[in-house]
Parts: C-alpha cells; structure tokens; sequence
C-alpha cells in the first residue's frame, strides 16, 4: 500500500505536467526568423539516405579544420552541397589513411564523398 502511494504521488505531478504542456500552444519550437530562415533546410527538403534508397555521391570544396588520423576522420568546412541538398557546414568525414597524408590544416580542396546510414566517407580530394 505504502509503494502503491508513493507512485500515485510521484505520477500525479508528472501527469499534470504533460496535460498543461500539451494545452499550451503559444510557444513555439523555434523563433520564427531562424524558421523562416533560408540557411538551413527544414524537414522535406534535406533528402535522407533511407530515403534515396541508401548510399549518396556527391562533391563539394571546402577547407580542411582539422585530422584525426587515430579516429580517421578529416573535418571540412565545406559550401552547400546542392546535389544532396546540404547546406554549407563543417563536419567530420571518415577518410583512409592516404586521404588524411594527402591534406593538411587549411588547404582548400575539392573532394569526392558518399554520404548513407553507416556515415560520410571522403573517397578522393584535389588540392584547390
């Protein structure tokens, strides 16, 4: 009984909560000008890999920012990727081992890539 009491007592605030959440329409998730912000795609219309039917190719330029070669990836900060629909961003790609000898911190490169469900994975680059 005591137990019994306890969790009516810790689910009723929890329960209450929910319901005055859910009543509460005036807030929204985002200011409007970051939503009605042409920087960034919103839901619908940044294609995905599960649903493209998987693994994506695509090239971008960018500047390298940084090299892992322990976690084998290399950091781009690359301009919008308009086949896939990214925009311009900085992210870490993994890259093999002769990828990470070819660039060094700040080169521009040009670079070759796959994107899908298992990650981004730089697979050529020139130097720019």
């Amino acid at each position: 009984m005591r137990t019994l009491t306890y969790i009516i007592l810790l689910a009723a605030p929890l329960a209450l909560a929910a319901c005055d959440a859910a009543d509460d329409t005036s807030e929204t998730m985002m200011p409007d000008e970051m939503a009605n912000s042409d920087s960034m795609p919103m839901s619908g219309e940044m294609p995905m890999a599960e649903e493209t039917g998987g693994e994506q190719s695509a090239s971008a330029e960018g500047t390298v920012t940084a090299i892992d070669p322990e976690a084998g990836t290399v950091t781009i900060e690359h301009s919008p990727v308009e086949s896939i629909g990214w925009p311009a961003m900085t992210m870490a790609f993994e890259a093999d081992a002769q990828i990470l000898e070819q660039v060094s911190i700040g080169e521009g490169i040009a670079f070759e890539f796959r994107t899908g469900t298992e990650g981004s994975v730089v697979t050529s680059v020139t130097p720019r």
